[in-house]
Formats: structure tokens, C-alpha cells, sequence
């Protein structure tokens, strides 16, 4: 009997051991048995942080546009970010479903779970906050050795980045997000974390909405030093040019019109990394045109 009691014990030891317990962005507590063996992302943004993560064999299912890195084009799909299968998520049997707060919304979260499925719902409006979502699902996965390497790497490139312009002079800086309608991104968004880091400012940092519609004459009136374009892929938008025709603002002025891919600055993953490196150094040329331009003391 005293046997079979210790092996209880022993057992029950193990079972604690293997349980996860974490908190998510609706300060939930989430609690898996254990690690998440079968697992659907819903968002492009999470599928890359599961692969980076090392859990990419953990990946059954995903959403549109979940296209890096390529072996996330093989992953079932699961409808879009805002328009998602409830059906198709359900016949993958996941044990975990991975949720945006700002992109899929609170409302498919309670629908998902409604089924009986376990949901942990992420929100990354910091740069920080991109390590510690590398950290979460190492944790839920079992990946942690791979995740926090992962995570320390992304913090040092931050930290370089940050040493090397949280000095510089302010530069203002309009992101268009898109052109019609026209778009940007308010301070509370990632992408303002990163103009931050780069030692600029966002022309829009007060508007009320995380995206938020404006028109061109609050671009007029912003008057920035830097315009910053957005779009959908790799290739520069044409649309970035249509500023032109708009010579009073100062961006126009001094040709201070730049791109980023959006894959490399919009999404929460550690490939953001090279999108702040490609604007840091944008607004670092802008910076210098400016002072070069500028009169001499007298």
C-alpha cells in the first residue's frame, strides 16, 4: 500500500509538473494540461511567432496571408484574420487555439471557446512586448530553451538600435498605412514603438483609433519632415507619390518620401527588427538632409 501510495504521489508530482498555466491579454488564466500538441493560428503575425518559437511542427492550422516563413504556405487554412471557419477550425482538433485581440476581436474568442476549445489571446503594442509573445508560446509548446534564445536575440537587437538613435533630434513622421481610404496608426500601435525607437515622432500619435481614417488636409495641416508608406507587399506603392502634388507640406518639399515593406514593419514578430533598422536609417537620412539644408547661425 505504501507503495502504491508514493506512485500516486510520484504521478500526481509529474501531472503538476506538466500542467501550463499562464495569463493572456484579456488577463485570463489559461490552463493546459499540458504542451500544446496540436495548435491553430489566427493571425499572420502569430504563425510566425509560433515557427520562431520552434513550434512550427506544432502548426495545423492558420489564416490567410500566413505566408512566412514558407512552410506556413503548406498549413490549412482557416478562413482570414476577420472572417474565420469556425467549422474547418474544429475538424483540425486543436488543443490550442492562438487569437489577436485587435484582429480577431473578443467576440470570435467566445465563439471558439463556445466549442469547447481552449484559446489564448495575444496583443503586442510594444516591441517588448514581441519577445515576451516568443516567450508565451515557447511556455504553452514546450519550446522554452528555443523561444527565450529566440527572444534574448530580438532584445539585443533592440537594445542596439536603441543605443544608437534614442539621441537623435525628433523627426515627425507620417505612416500611411493606405491611400484610399486614407490610413495611419495612432501611438498606442506597434509602428509607433518602432518611430519611437528611431528617434521620430508620429504625426498622428493622438488620434483616437488604433487605425485611424484621416483626410489630406490633417496631412496638410501635420506638416511632417517624413512620409512613410506602407502598402501590400515588397514593392514600393505608387500612391506614395501622389503626395507630389502637394509641395507646401515639408516631406514634399525635401523629397523625404520613404517605404517599408509592411510584412517587416506591421507584423508583431521578430522580423520587425529589420523593419526598424530599414525606417531608423530613413529617418536618419532625413535628419541629416535637414541639416544640411538648414541656414547658418548667424
Amino acid at each position: 500500500m505504501r507503495g502504491v501510495a508514493l506512485l500516486l504521489a510520484l504521478l500526481c508530482a509529474l501531472s503538476a509538473r506538466a500542467e501550463i498555466r499562464i495569463r493572456d491579454a484579456l488577463e485570463r488564466e489559461l490552463v493546459l494540461p499540458g504542451p500544446a500538441q496540436r495548435v491553430v493560428s489566427l493571425a499572420p503575425h502569430i504563425t510566425e511567432i509560433v515557427y520562431a518559437a520552434g513550434a512550427g511542427d506544432r502548426l495545423v492550422g492558420a489564416v490567410a496571408y500566413s505566408n512566412y516563413p514558407p512552410e506556413a504556405l503548406e498549413v490549412t487554412r482557416v478562413g482570414a484574420y476577420n472572417s474565420i471557419s469556425l467549422e474547418t477550425i474544429v475538424s483540425l482538433q486543436p488543443d490550442l487555439v492562438l487569437a489577436w485581440r485587435s484582429g480577431n476581436g473578443e467576440e470570435i474568442v467566445r465563439r471558439i471557446e463556445a466549442l469547447g476549445l481552449r484559446v489564448f489571446v495575444s496583443e503586442s503594442r510594444t516591441l517588448e512586448d514581441v519577445a515576451r509573445a516568443l516567450r508565451e508560446v515557447g511556455h504553452l509548446t514546450g519550446n522554452e530553451a528555443r523561444a527565450d534564445a529566440a527572444a534574448a536575440e530580438f532584445l539585443r537587437e533592440l537594445t542596439r538600435l536603441r543605443d544608437t538613435y534614442s539621441g537623435e533630434s525628433p523627426v515627425r513622421v507620417f505612416y500611411q498605412v493606405w491611400n484610399e481610404p486614407l490610413l495611419t496608426l495612432n501611438g498606442e500601435h506597434l509602428v509607433s514603438d518602432v518611430i519611437r525607437l528611431c528617434g521620430g515622432v508620429n504625426s498622428f500619435g493622438e488620434s483616437p483609433a488604433l487605425v485611424s481614417r484621416i483626410n489630406v488636409e490633417s496631412v496638410l495641416g501635420a506638416d511632417p519632415d517624413v512620409i512613410v508608406a506602407s502598402g501590400m507587399d515588397k514593392a514600393r506603392p505608387e500612391w506614395l507619390d501622389d503626395w507630389r502634388r502637394w509641395d507646401s507640406i515639408r516631406a514634399v518639399e525635401h523629397d523625404q518620401l520613404y517605404f517599408v515593406p509592411p510584412d517587416l514593419l506591421q507584423r508583431h514578430t521578430p522580423r520587425i527588427m529589420e523593419g526598424a533598422d530599414s525606417l531608423c536609417r530613413h529617418l536618419a537620412a532625413a535628419r541629416a538632409h535637414y541639416r544640411s539644408a538648414a541656414p547658418p547661425a548667424q
